[in-house]
């Protein structure tokens, strides 16, 4: 079981991946074609042209890990890029999903057949910066 905090992106290429590569191979995928940093901490996703195999790539802050998945029957889903989940930063297609996305694709669930029902979910935070018109707040005691 792969477990990951709700915040990580997850960044699937598109494009077959030789599954030969390994880390630096596939460090360079995600930093020349997906157009990403591999030390953000996020997750990478590789598939094979007959989609029976799987590579996820992520940092640790120390190091890189390679997760490899074989599937000895079946194939996983087909991603296919639409306007919400494609990367604006790759120049070679890239989804962006979800961990909940993830576990489902791993377990052999079609995400386009999975439904969401409507759920409030807090807003990213906004960068904050501090104007100079902004006076910084100080307790003033003459």
């Amino acid at each position: 079981m792969l477990i990951v905090p709700p915040q990580i992106k997850v960044f699937a290429s598109l494009a077959p991946t030789d599954m030969r590569k390994s880390f630096t191979g596939l460090i360079g995928i995600v930093e020349k074609e997906l157009g990403q940093q591999i030390e953000n901490g996020d997750l990478f996703l590789f598939f094979n042209r007959r989609r029976d195999r799987l590579k996820v790539l992520f940092f640790t802050g120390d190091g890189t890990i390679i997760l490899y998945k074989h599937l000895e029957r079946g194939t996983f889903e087909p991603l296919r890029a639409t306007d919400n989940n494609t990367s604006s930063t790759s120049s070679e297609p890239c989804l962006t999903l979800g961990i909940d996305e993830l576990r489902l694709l791993l377990e052999g669930i079609e995400l386009s057949s999975v439904k969401r029902r409507a759920r409030w979910r807090r807003e990213e935070p906004k960068s904050m910066t501090n104007s100079s018109s902004e006076a910084p707040l100080t307790d003033n005691k003459n």
